[in-house]
Parts: C-alpha cells; sequence; structure tokens
C-alpha cells in the first residue's frame, strides 16, 4: 500500500521519523501512536515499523512486540527492526526465542537479520558460541556472505566470546575496514590479554578515535591489565582527544581501583569532575568502588551519599567494600537500609553480605542470609556463595556443618574450597579430621604452594612422617615453586616496588639500617619470627634471613622513610602477608605510631596502634 501524502500524513511521518531518531519520551510515543490510529495510518507503510523503533528506544518493548505481532506481512525490515528493538532493550533472550519461526519456517534472514541476531547472540555471552558459529554458517551459505556490516558483527561477537583468532580470520576477509571493525578486534585482543597484539593493532589503525582508545583501555582493564591501560589512558589525554562519551572514564578508574593506586585515582576524579561527569551514575559507582579498594573507604561513603538515585550496584559497592575492610556490623546495616529503600540485591550483594558475617562469627544472621538469598529473592547460589557460607562456618569451629555443607553443595570443591576447610581443621586442632580433609586435597594434586605448606603441617601434626614425605615428592614432581612476591607503595607522585630478598636501589642502606632498628625493638617487646611459612629445607638462622627480607617490610620501611610524617602507608602485594609479617606489621605500627595499609592476594589490613582490622582473620585461612 502506498504512502498517503497528504499535509496530516507528511507532518505525522515527520514528527515519527524525529521521535525516532531524537527523543526517547515515552508519552510523545503515545501521544504520537494515538494520532496515527485515529488518522487511519496505522496500516500504512512506513508507519508500524518505525513505531517499533520508537517504542523500543523509549523502552516500551511490549508495545513494540504487539505492533509486530499485529503486522499482516512480516518482511526482512520488520524481522530486522523487532531485532534491533530486543537488543536496544537489552533482551537478547527475546531476540532469539522470536526469532526461531524467521529461520525455522526457511526465510533467509538477510544482511540486516544476520547483524541482529549475531549481535544478539555476542550479547548473550560465550555461552552461545555454539549459536553464533551456527549464525556464521548459514551468513558463508547465504547471498550476503560478502557484507562487511555483517562481518563487523561477527569480529565484534567473537571479541565478546574471548576467541580474537576467530575474530582475526574474519577481520582479514573485510574488504573496506571501517572504525566499527578496527574497534572490534582491538577490543577482542585487548579482552582475551593478548596486549602486545592489542596495542600493535590500535598503532596500525587509521580509526584512533574515543572509541578505539575506550575500547583498548577497558579490555586490558578487563583482562586484568590494569597498569597498561593506565599508562594508555594518559597517552590518550596527552593526545587531546575529546572525551564526549564517559565510558573510557569508568575503565580508567577501575584501572586504579585494580592497580590500588589512590593518588591517581585522586586525579582521574578530578578529571571526572573537570568534565562534568560526576553525576553519571556507573562513574560514580566505579568511583564508590575505586575509593574501597584503595582503602579509602570515607571517600567511598562520601561518594556513595552524593548519588541520588542509587542502583544495586551503587548499594553493592559501598556493601562490599566495607565487608572487605572488616566492617561487619557496617556492612549489615547498609543491606537494611538498601531492602528499605526498594533496590533488590544480587548475586554480588550476598557474597559480600556472607563474606561480612565470617568476619565476626555470626553465624545465624549468615545462615539466615543464605536462606533469603534462595527463598526471598530466587538467586540461585554459586561455587562463591557455598565458599563464603564454608568459610563461615569452618571460622566459627562448626566444622561438621562445614564438612557436611562441601559433601552436599551442587559443585564439585575445588582446591581453595578444601584448603579452607583443611586450614580451619587445624586452627580448632581437629586433627582427626584434618587428615581426612587433606587426604581429599592430596588427591588434586594441589597447584598453590601454600597448599602443600599446609598439607606438610597438618601430616607432620600427626606423625604421618610417610604423608609428609608423599607431599614433598608431590611438589617435586609438579616442580611447584612459590610465586616471587612483590610489594608496591604508592607514595603520590612515585611509587616503588619491592621484591621479595632484594632491595636494589638507591636506598638500599637506608632502608636496611631502619629494618634493623625496627626488628631489634620488635625483639624487645618479645617478638619471634613464625618461620612455618619458610617453603624450603634451610636451618633457623636462615629462615628467619628469608622473612627478614619480605617484599611488605621492604616497602614499609622505604615509606617510613619517604612518606610525609603521619599520613598513612599503603602497600599492595601480590601475595597474601605471611604471618609473621602480619605480626611485624602490627609492631611497627604501634612502634612508629603510624597507620599501615596492605592489600593483599586474598583481603585487606588497616594496622592500628598494633591491632589489624582484620581481627587476626588471616589465621583461619
Amino acid at each position: 500500500m502506498s504512502f498517503p501524502h497528504s499535509p496530516k500524513a507528511l507532518a505525522l511521518k515527520s514528527q515519527l521519523f524525529s521521535l525516532a531518531q531524537k527523543t526517547k519520551n515515552p508519552f510523545i510515543a503515545n501521544k504520537l501512536h494515538a494520532q496515527i490510529i485515529k488518522s487511519g495510518l496505522n496500516h500504512h507503510h512506513p508507519f508500524p515499523k518505525t513505531l517499533i523503533n520508537v517504542y523500543a528506544k523509549c523502552g516500551l518493548l511490549q508495545h513494540a512486540l504487539k505492533l509486530f505481532d499485529a503486522l499482516p506481512h512480516r518482511d526482512h525490515v520488520a524481522w530486522a527492526t523487532i531485532l534491533s528493538a530486543c537488543n536496544i532493550s537489552n533482551l537478547p533472550h527475546k531476540a532469539f526465542s522470536i526469532s526461531l519461526p524467521i529461520l525455522q519456517q526457511g526465510l533467509q534472514p538477510d544482511h540486516f537479520v544476520f547483524s541482529s541476531l549475531i549481535k544478539a547472540c555476542a550479547n548473550l555471552g560465550s555461552v552461545y558460541l555454539k549459536q553464533g558459529k551456527q549464525l556464521h554458517g548459514l551468513f558463508l551459505l547465504s547471498p550476503f556472505s560478502e557484507d562487511d556490516v555483517v562481518k563487523s558483527s561477527l569480529v565484534d561477537m567473537y571479541a565478546k566470546f574471548e576467541l580474537p583468532d576467530y575474530g582475526r580470520a574474519v577481520f582479514d576477509s573485510i574488504s573496506e575496514l571501517s572504525s566499527v571493525s578496527w574497534t572490534a578486534m582491538i577490543s577482542g585482543y585487548a579482552r582475551s590479554g593478548r596486549k602486545v597484539e592489542a596495542i600493535k593493532l590500535f598503532r596500525q589503525s587509521p580509526f584512533k578515535n574515543l572509541y578505539a582508545w575506550t575500547a583498548l583501555i577497558s579490555g586490558l582493564v578487563q583482562s586484568g591489565n590494569a597498569t597498561d591501560a593506565l599508562y594508555l589512558f594518559v597517552e590518550m589525554r596527552r593526545e587531546g582527544v575529546s572525551i564526549a562519551d564517559p565510558l573510557v572514564l569508568s575503565s580508567a578508574v577501575g584501572a586504579c581501583a585494580n592497580a590500588a593506586v589512590w593518588e591517581l585515582g585522586k586525579q582521574v576524579h578530578g578529571v571526572v569532575i573537570s568534565l562534568g561527569y560526576e553525576s553519571c551514575l556507573f562513574i560514580s559507582n566505579a568511583l564508590v568502588d575505586m575509593y574501597a579498594k584503595c582503602s579509602d573507604l570515607v571517600a567511598a561513603k562520601y561518594i556513595f551519599c552524593e548519588i541520588r538515585r542509587k542502583d544495586v550496584v551503587s548499594w553493592t559497592s559501598i556493601i562490599v567494600g566495607t565487608a572487605q575492610h572488616g566492617l561487619a556490623e557496617e556492612a549489615l546495616t547498609l543491606y537494611d537500609d538498601m531492602v528499605m529503600a526498594g533496590i533488590r540485591p544480587n548475586e554480588v550483594t550476598f557474597v559480600g553480605l556472607i563474606y561480612a558475617c565470617s568476619h565476626v562469627g555470626l553465624v545465624k544472621k549468615g545462615r539466615a542470609l543464605f536462606k533469603s538469598m534462595v527463598e526471598d529473592f530466587g538467586i540461585r547460589p554459586s561455587l562463591q556463595h557455598y565458599t563464603c557460607l564454608l568459610d563461615l562456618f569452618s571460622r566459627s569451629g562448626h566444622l561438621d556443618e562445614a564438612e557436611n555443607l562441601i559433601k552436599t553443595m551442587p559443585f564439585k570443591p575445588d582446591e581453595p574450597t578444601w584448603a579452607a576447610l583443611l586450614s580451619a581443621c587445624k586452627q580448632h586442632g581437629n586433627t582427626k579430621m584434618a587428615v581426612r580433609i587433606a587426604d581429599n586435597l592430596l588427591d588434586l594434586k594441589p597447584e598453590d604452594p601454600s597448599s602443600y605448606i599446609l598439607l606438610s603441617n597438618v601430616y607432620a601434626g600427626a606423625g604421618m612422617w610417610e604423608n609428609v614425605s608423599k607431599v614433598r615428592k608431590l611438589m617435586a614432581v609438579k616442580e611447584v615453586k612459590k610465586e616471587p612476591g612483590y610489594s608496591c607503595i604508592d607514595l603520590g607522585r612515585e611509587s616503588q616496588v619491592f621484591h621479595a630478598g632484594e632491595a636494589s636501589q638507591p636506598m638500599k642502606d637506608e632502608i636496611l639500617g631502619l629494618m634493623r632498628k625496627l626488628d631489634a625493638e620488635m625483639k624487645k617487646r618479645g617478638y619471634v619470627p613464625d618461620t612455618s611459612s619458610v617453603l624450603h629445607d634451610m636451618d633457623q638462622q636462615e629462615k628467619e634471613r628469608q622473612l627478614f627480607w619480605h617484599s611488605e617490610r621492604l616497602a614499609v620501611a622505604y615509606g617510613l622513610l619517604k612518606a610525609v610524617p603521619g599520613t598513612i602507608i599503603r602497600i599492595v602485594k601480590n601475595l597474601r602477608v605471611c604471618g609473621d609479617c602480619h605480626t611485624v606489621l602490627k609492631l611497627i605500627s604501634t612502634i612508629t605510631s603510624r597507620e599501615i595499609y596492605v592489600r593483599d592476594a586474598k583481603r585487606y589490613h588497616h594496622f592500628k596502634d598494633g591491632k589489624c582490622s582484620c581481627n587476626d582473620f588471616w589465621k583461619k585461612d
């Protein structure tokens, strides 16, 4: 049916297309739809299909689906429009479910439909890898197999599946590479941790716009290359790239959080404010997380309180942040406030809450939260939830309940799970159970060196010397080596990295001198080195020397010498703080009257006046 060219119809057409491109007001969309029906134009092309697009952009997908269902004839344009509407509404599952007829009834998708379906598949994640490959195969057999737009969608899909080699094969087949193609391929390499290839491809790209920078920086952050991401963000700023989209700022804040660089995080926060993005919700949420991970809870709480419309991420970030710093009661109070505000918690919220309960032995509360998560909110527990609950039972001495949980949970226990229970058995002196759990852990042929230390100590404590020998032989066969420890201290304008066993820098003599003075003072106060964590066979004196040169001690000494007097010393360590260093740092905080913040591989430690915020929590790991 041809489109009538009456002045009223043309005016409605103009309004409709303007609404589709700019406005996202549901009220205006409904009002315009009513005018179209009143004018008798609701069945005239192109009104229905454009209205589907308008409703999707206004967040009214159900209205769009009703319009689609009412269409007497669904051509490729109609299919592409409704599939695109599902993607806009972030409902890729819906796109797949409604697309079944087009695939089952033999209607050949065109390039627009292929692009929409591939995008939906990409948004569903790697669990849809099989469907993504099937779509790729259908596309190759179709008349549109040379379409570059669809190929770009495929590159993006394989990037999100973290299969950059598949994406590169498609990328190399594109005849006219667009900005979208380059950006997707750069993202694919970066997200997969292949930073050298990602940066090389970025340097080769003719499209070094904001989106390419964002793809590279955010991909590196996701793959754990926070430091490289921050260097690139600084380079981007020097290049004068205009930040018209704040997503890259969110990635930069996330990189500061992952690297725990407090001073740089504050500088990025300043950039956020200067560009006027401080009211952007996902930026504010990232800042709450960043300050919490940099051990600045005062700033995290301030940002959180300034957020006008807090969502589940806002609440979860501050709850998890307070829980990680040992403030269990405060985390639980925040949760009550969250529920009172009508915000529905998610999986991560409950991980933080149960973790908080284990800090202070709130077994009853932890059980209640786990039950509420399942029964009140319909959240299916993950292995992480079960591990947190197991952690709570173990640390609180409920060892039988912990063992029963590990046997009945719907997941196969991994090495950290068995090790956590074994450590608790050792801590509570249950030798019989410890040996039984140790056998299960040993059967896994562990990879973590600390698991072997734990096994050896448990078997030795039970007088099972044959098993001790077996553990050591297995270590030799698997060539188990402890990861080299290092600690990084952030002093604002500079940061220093210290490796265990060495202090090869200009201040070596000053550092060594201060460490010896502190060591002498600690021994006057009754300090006796705990060498149980030293993995190697050597005499007691050599074991003590090894402990003396642990990286966190070097970093603390450097901080005491270089940091502004009275300021907090902030250290990030790649491994767990050993028991001896934990004792040493508590003593140093008393001797020097300084606060020391250490973020190790597992948790946060605030040392002040001879105490730690973890309440010696690490001892039960």
